[in-house]
């Protein structure tokens, strides 16, 4: 015996596709897409598209809510199933045709109680393809734009909590591409380069994981071009904001065995930031 929701659901898929199917939509199982749909009303063919996105057919789903929108265009109905298409190409992983659906839904419902979900499946169209630190940070950026106007458009709605959280990984993910380019000049001995990337992380990227590490490449590259004083502020850096870490073990070690030691030396950019360190506004 099937029990309980589980066995509610299934007689429930039963009876909406034998219902389906004597409307004559898709008795098949898959979306036919050169079938007339004048016939049959917007929730008949709204159910329809639920019932494949239920199957994992994205792309049928998302047929078949475009044709409410096609041939209902004023309907209600239409304004459901076009946050529905932008879900269902979502679930598709075809995120530009998801995108663009959710911008329609904003553009035409910007007072809708869903655009901030709309804007939301938007920001996660990008998101979702930030899969590795080595690929283009075009769609980062694009993923932190989008992120944040969810954050400041939508900031009282279920979706912003997320969004702030998105947003901050995203943000970790461009300081992780930085600190990886750096590195890669570091063990090349290109060390003005490697500097020129770890000071992006320092100045730009501070709230991120990263910036331990990168005043530590701070360290190593200036020690290795003989740049004392940057060298120490460097390491003074890390032992006021991040003395437990790891990085600041190494800096400390680097340090003492040439004899030098922790301290803000000169006047330079690194100066500035421990002078802010000191007075609590960088952190």
């Amino acid at each position: 015996m099937i029990g309980g929701k589980v066995g509610a659901r299934v007689v429930g898929a039963l009876l909406l596709t034998a219902f389906l199917a004597s409307c004559g939509i898709g008795g098949r199982g898959a979306a036919d897409r050169s079938q007339d749909l004048d016939g049959f009303g917007p929730e008949q063919i709204f159910e329809r598209g639920e019932f494949e996105l239920a199957q994992s057919r994205t792309e049928d789903a998302a047929w078949y809510f475009s044709e409410i929108e096609r041939l209902y265009p004023y309907s209600n109905w239409a304004k459901r199933a076009l946050i529905m298409q932008a879900f269902a190409y979502h679930s598709g992983k075809d995120y530009p045709e998801s995108r663009a659906a959710a911008q329609r839904y904003i553009d035409f419902y910007p007072a809708d109680e869903d655009a901030a979900y709309a804007q939301y499946l938007l920001a996660l169209s990008y998101y979702d393809q930030i899969d590795e630190v080595g690929r283009d940070q075009g769609l980062t950026f694009q993923a932190l734009q989008a992120l944040r106007t969810v954050i400041e458009v939508y900031p009282d709605s279920e979706y912003a909590t997320s969004a702030i959280l998105k947003f901050d990984l995203a943000f970790d993910h461009l300081a992780a591409k930085e600190m990886e380019i750096g590195r890669y000049y570091l063990r090349r001995d290109h060390y003005t380069a490697a500097i020129n990337r770890f000071r992006v992380v320092v100045e730009d990227f501070q709230t991120t994981t990263h910036t331990a590490e990168a005043l530590h490449r701070l360290v190593e590259a200036y020690l290795s071009l003989g740049l004392i004083n940057e060298a120490q502020t460097a390491g003074a850096i890390l032992g006021y904001n991040y003395r437990s870490s790891e990085w600041y073990e190494s800096s400390y070690t680097l340090l003492t065995a040439a004899g030098l030691k922790l301290k803000d030396r000169g006047n330079n950019w690194l100066s500035q930031i421990y002078r802010q360190s000191i007075k609590g506004e960088w952190l």
